[in-house]
Parts: structure tokens; C-alpha cells; sequence
């Protein structure tokens, strides 16, 4: 895969074929971008640096400054300011801000005609590069606005009688727990949670708690691929066979997943996953998806009814939400290309290393705690640290306002501390601020 095509692509509209290459370039009109430009040479930068990285292991490539510098050059972000809550919504790439803006711009001219009979189309190239990725069916892939909307569908959409039980951890996202609490009061449902160690021992520790909660009126799983609030991964594929030996739906909970580390359905296996990529793919705002297993769709309910003429297997009747933006959907495709071109391999093994540096620095001093395993089989960029007799609200307060980093605090159960979320464009010189800075507040507290 060459980040170099990129260059092409902002100058065409671009069509898709199944194979690893991705994308096929074909000439248009006038339409939304044929005189785009890149403002530098960063694209090329990077192209230059994976190139010669050669077949140098994701590991080893991990530490190399000059590789990650390259890297850095594509984002435009403000260094006075330390942004480790990229788990919240990352920025994206320069290359995926112009192509939103060339879309957007081009929808601007002739609304009615530009959004709905030029730029609506050029989605379903979209849709199957996504697809290609995931190692899905296109024709199994919605594109949604966020994980919460992906999810909700799941959530809402499958027929539940009074008194059904629902099992998901404590430790899910609060806005699925919303959701499931609103269909506990509107129909009779029953939520059942249970926390899961802040870490386990072993994964196999969580797949355990998941059979001894399921119980003979459990009708429907949701699960995290990732714990949002630990950076928790979970054993998915044995949590989905354990739901669908007792014919159990399993929702999963791909937030935090997809474009963090490398991971295929294949490797999951289940019947329907959500996913935002505003975080991880670093995709524009306002962009995810929902996989739905191609038997499933006809049996699911939209959020919105579609039109009589879609078909009820058809995996667009997702997509019915009314008018919406379409440039946000066809940028995807450059981040989903730098993403490719960057290499899944390098990119977590780069946030495992930049996690490393500051856990492994703050790990054993007095009144830290980490919440987060350091295996590499049990998280990747997002770990979560405390320090003891320091609420975590008050923690992050004072590391933005004195000192302008920012992190998400976590309050939660037994859980007091702050979701550390870097992402490519961190510098080593960042994180070590960060571990440098909560030393000196292990040591003296929040010095005002």
C-alpha cells in the first residue's frame, strides 16, 4: 500500500476494488476536488519514511524518532498544548481535512443536486474499502456517525419480551448503559452488569465472568472489544461463542477497536459490531460504522424508518437519519488509506511504546496505581493511572490549567484516575513531560 496515491486522490473522485492495493483511480468531470491541491510535502514524507523502513520489525520501528517525525508532519496540531485524550476524538490528518473541505465546499455550490446526485453516490466506494478492511461483505457495512449511533441500533433494535435480561460489565460505556436502562423502564427488560477486574490476571479471567453472569433469561450480550475507560481489550471470539452456543445475540463494542490495532471479523466472529472512526482512524467527526452479519439485517429495526422501496435486508435502511452531511463519509477514505499506508503493525506497536514510556516510568511509585495491564495482549494506547488521594476530576483540572495537558478523568466503582490516550503525532518528548510532570505530583501534590 502507497500513501503516495494519495496525492492522486485528492485530485479525483475514486473508485475501489477488493484487493489490498484499495483504491482505482478514474477520471471525472467538474466535480468536488479536481484541482485540489496538497498545501506541502507531508503525504510524500511519509511515504518516503515507510519506504525506507523497509522490512524492519513494527517493534524496532517503534523507538525510531526519525520514522514517528515524519509521521508527525501530516497533523497540523498546536504544540503548546498536550493533547492525551485522543481516545475522546483524535484529529485527523491534513489529507483528510482537505478532502472534507473540498467536499464540503463543492456541496456548497448546488446543494440539492451537488449532495444528493454527485457526492451521495461516491459513499458506496466508501463503503466497500471499509468493508475490504474489516473483512466484511459490503453489503454488510452501514455507515453510521458514531459508535453510540452503530451500537444503538443493536441495542433497540432487537425484539426483547418483559422480563428478558440483557448482560453487559459495569465498565461498558455510560451511553450504552443509557440505553439499555431506557428500554429497562419502557419495557420491562432487565439490565444485568458486573465489573471486571481493573486489570485481570488473564483474559481468560473475563471470559469466565461473562458465563458465570449469563443465565437462562439472558437474551442479548453487549461486550467491549475495548474498555473505554481502562483501555481493557477482551476476548471477544470467546465471549461471542459463548452467546452463540445458547443462541444469545452478542453486541460488540468496537469503539475503541478499530484503527487502533490490527484485528480482522475474522478474528471477533460475530454478528454485529459498532465502531466510531473519529478516534482511532483519526476519520472526520462525525463518521463510523455498523456491521451487521448479512442474515441479521432483515430481523433488525433501524433507529429510522427507511422508505418501503429499500428492502428489509438491505443494509442501507441504517443510513435512512435524514439529510445529513456526505463530505465527512467520503474523507473516510483518506484516513482509512493514510491508516493503511502508515501500517496497522506500526502504528500499535508506536502507541504501545509511547504507553510504555511514561506507565513503565510512573509504575511502583509511591501512591500511583495503574488500572491497566501492560501486556500487550490486554491493551494498546489507552492506559488509566491514578494517584492516591488525588480525585481524578481535581487531577485533570489542575494538568490542563497549570500545565496545559490534556487527559479524561475516570470515577468509577473502584476506579480513580485519568484515561491517557496519545496518538502518532505524540512526541517522545511529550509523553516524557507528562511522566515528569505527575512525578513531581506523586511527590508534592498539586502545587498551585
Amino acid at each position: 500500500m502507497c500513501l503516495g496515491s494519495l496525492r492522486v486522490m485528492m485530485a479525483l473522485m475514486h473508485g475501489v476494488d477488493t484487493t489490498r492495493r484499495g483504491f482505482i483511480v478514474t477520471a471525472v468531470g467538474t466535480v468536488a476536488g479536481a484541482a485540489a491541491i496538497l498545501r506541502d510535502d507531508a503525504i510524500e514524507r511519509v511515504e518516503a519514511a515507510v519506504a525506507a523502513s523497509g522490512d524492519a520489525p513494527a517493534g524496532e520501528l517503534a523507538s525510531n524518532e526519525d520514522f514517528w517525525f515524519e509521521v508527525q508532519q501530516a497533523y497540523d496540531v498546536d504544540r503548546s498544548l498536550l493533547n492525551l485524550n485522543n481516545g475522546g476524538v483524535a484529529p485527523s490528518p491534513r489529507v483528510v481535512l482537505d478532502a472534507m473541505h473540498r467536499h464540503d465546499d463543492f456541496t456548497n455550490r448546488l446543494p440539492a443536486r451537488h449532495l444528493w446526485d454527485v457526492l451521495d453516490p461516491q459513499v458506496e466506494p466508501v463503503r466497500e474499502r471499509l468493508a475490504a478492511h474489516f473483512g466484511c461483505d459490503a453489503e454488510e457495512l452501514a455507515i453510521t456517525r458514531n459508535a453510540s449511533e452503530s451500537l444503538e441500533t443493536c441495542l433497540l433494535g432487537i425484539d426483547l419480551q418483559r422480563g428478558d435480561e440483557i448482560l453487559c460489565t459495569s465498565q461498558d460505556y455510560p451511553r450504552m448503559l443509557q440505553t439499555l436502562r431506557q428500554r429497562e423502564k419502557r419495557e420491562g427488560v432487565v439490565l444485568k452488569t458486573f465489573p471486571v477486574p481493573t486489570p485481570p490476571q488473564e483474559l481468560s479471567d473475563i471470559t469466565r465472568l461473562y458465563e458465570r453472569n449469563i443465565a437462562d433469561k439472558t437474551k442479548m450480550i453487549l461486550v467491549c472489544h475495548v474498555i473505554n475507560i481502562t483501555g481493557q481489550i477482551v476476548p471477544v471470539n470467546e465471549i461471542v461463542k459463548l452467546g452463540r452456543s445458547r443462541n444469545i445475540p452478542v453486541i460488540v463494542d468496537g469503539a475503541h477497536s478499530f484503527g487502533h490495532f490490527p484485528f480482522k471479523l475474522a478474528d471477533l466472529d460475530c454478528d454485529y459490531f459498532g465502531t466510531s472512526l473519529h478516534k482511532w482512524l483519526s476519520a472526520p467527526i462525525g463518521t463510523g460504522f455498523l456491521y451487521v452479519r448479512k442474515s441479521k439485517i432483515a430481523g433488525l429495526w433501524p433507529l429510522m424508518p427507511p422508505p418501503e422501496t429499500l428492502a428489509a435486508d438491505n443494509i442501507r435502511k441504517f443510513e435512512e437519519i435524514g439529510t445529513h452531511p456526505t463530505a465527512p463519509r467520503l474523507a473516510i477514505a483518506e484516513a482509512l488509506m493514510f491508516y493503511e499506508g502508515l501500517g496497522a503493525e506500526r502504528k500499535a506497536a508506536r502507541l504501545r511504546y509511547l504507553r510504555d514510556r511514561w506507565a513503565k516510568r510512573l509504575v511502583g511509585k509511591a501512591k500511583v496505581v495503574l488500572y491497566t495491564s501492560l501486556d500487550a495482549g490486554q491493551s494498546c494506547g489507552i492506559a488509566t493511572v491514578g494517584v492516591e488521594g488525588i480525585k481524578a476530576s481535581d487531577l485533570t483540572k489542575y494538568l490542563f490549567d497549570k500545565h496545559r495537558i490534556l487527559t479524561t478523568p475516570i470515577e468509577h466503582e473502584h476506579i480513580n484516575g485519568i484515561r491517557v490516550t496519545p496518538n502518532t503525532y505524540t512526541t517522545v518528548a511529550e509523553v516524557d513531560r507528562f511522566a515528569g510532570v505527575m512525578e513531581k505530583i506523586t511527590e508534592k501534590g498539586l502545587i498551585t
